[in-house]
């Protein structure tokens, strides 16, 4: 039972910062409408919620991105907290997720092999 309500509260986290992100309300520069949460994992004990972010842009934007996104946990958590209903809202850790960029360049040399044969 306890997975099942960590998977809820991961899916509705993302479905909440992916909105603050894409409404523009994280007024960090470094944190941009070209970023998209991919997942999040949250402890059995909901004390923590590991948030990975994806991009487009390159791993140097990626990076910057993660960082405004860290530097801004502060503020996310509050909106959080306003919209869950949950005793205490998991504290918010970012990290890069290189996988959409990695299955981007498998396409790409998948193609270009498709072409040279």
């Amino acid at each position: 039972m306890s997975g099942f309500r960590t998977g809820r509260v991961g899916s509705l986290i993302r479905e909440k910062i992916g909105e603050l992100i894409v409404g523009g309300k994280i007024k960090d520069p470094r944190v941009d409408s070209f970023l998209s949460v991919s997942r999040v994992d949250v402890s059995r004990d909901l004390s923590y919620a590991d948030v990975f972010v994806s991009s487009y842009k390159s791993e140097a934007g990626l990076g910057k991105g993660v960082e405004g996104l860290q530097n801004a946990a502060g503020f996310i958590q509050a909106q959080l907290a306003k919209t869950m209903h949950i005793r205490s809202t998991p504290r918010l850790r970012f990290h890069a997720d290189l996988g959409i960029r990695e299955g981007f360049t498998m396409v790409q040399k998948l193609e270009e092999l498709a072409e040279s044969s």
